[in-house]
């Protein structure tokens, strides 16, 4: 598994102390300026209709916060619900958008008070994913990817189900504390896919129960982000899109034993350039993203 981050430019290394690693350079990794960028239903869409692609542009988002390594900013929330017994990814209702005399298909839709697009996820080379065209009735549903050994008793792309994770409040694998949550990895609209699949890590942890009743723990977490969480997870199930914002590694939670060397035995770690995210603290975020290939 990786992961990984990059730093702003005029602030201290964020690499986590024992790293020994040196500073990345401001703009070695992101979206680059957008040009013809107009504001569409709360967020912007990029109206270039070249090979660049369309439906790129500023968005805000919630994801997981990164708090050391070279990343700079979070990793994008996947809201889920429940079908059946079955974990699925909630996607947009789709709409036609006109922008520069161009008309284009989006998925975007209001969930717990935010605007949640599928430009949450076009970054790191997923906007050419298949799974992020804004096709609704594609499959949803979050299937098992091997990453832990008790997923080896699912095959992969076999369906995750609450009854996978009965033993959340307890699960451990020797790497920092038990009890924390049990994590999966999955893949979400991508079967059939061998180009671009969304790998995304699932967690079910008590935790998420007591976000969203803003317990003393967690009572410092904004509003908007109790309201969303509420909205976006299911008996304490919370999802994101595995791949660091640094340069697209493959992070995980509970994966590398080297991880407690950087404080991250217990947060999702990146070991690739050290960067670690919080699965306990989810926070907004905004960043350009990525066009999709004009279909």
């Amino acid at each position: 598994m990786t992961q990984e981050a990059p730093p702003n430019h005029g602030q201290r290394d964020k690499y986590p102390a024992p790293s020994g690693r040196r500073r990345f350079v401001k703009g070695l990794v992101g979206a680059s300026a957008l040009s013809g960028v107009t504001t569409v239903g709360g967020f912007a869409v990029d109206a270039a209709t070249d090979q660049g692609g369309v439906g790129g542009g500023t968005v805000s988002y919630i994801g997981i916060q990164n708090i050391a390594g070279p990343a700079n900013r979070p990793m994008p929330l996947v809201p889920l619900e429940i079908s059946d017994g079955a974990l699925r990814g909630k996607w947009p209702s789709v709409s036609e958008v006109t922008t520069g005399g161009d008309t284009f298909r989006i998925a975007k839709a209001e969930l717990g008070g935010v605007t949640y697009s599928q430009q949450w996820f076009q970054y790191c080379g997923l906007e050419v994913a298949a799974g992020l065209e804004p096709d609704p009735e594609r499959d949803g549903f979050l299937r098992s990817k091997a990453a832990y050994d008790w997923q080896s008793q699912l095959n992969d792309g076999d369906k995750l189900r609450v009854e996978h994770f009965e033993d959340y409040e307890s699960w451990g694998n020797d790497i920092g504390s038990d009890g924390l949550g049990k994590p999966a990895v999955a893949t979400w609209r991508s079967q059939g896919e061998d180009v671009k699949e969304i790998q995304v890590q699932v967690f079910r942890t008590p935790a998420v129960s007591k976000m969203v009743a803003g317990d003393d723990e967690y009572a410092d977490l904004a509003g908007e982000i109790r309201e969303f969480l509420d909205a976006a997870t299911a008996k304490d199930f919370i999802a994101w899109v595995n791949r660091c914002t640094h340069l697209c590694c493959n992070p995980g939670y509970k994966t590398m034993p080297g991880s407690a060397k950087f404080e991250a035995a217990d947060k999702v770690y990146c070991n690739c350039h050290q960067s670690v995210y919080d699965p306990f603290s989810p926070t907004t975020a905004t960043f350009a993203s990525r066009p999709r290939p004009q279909g």
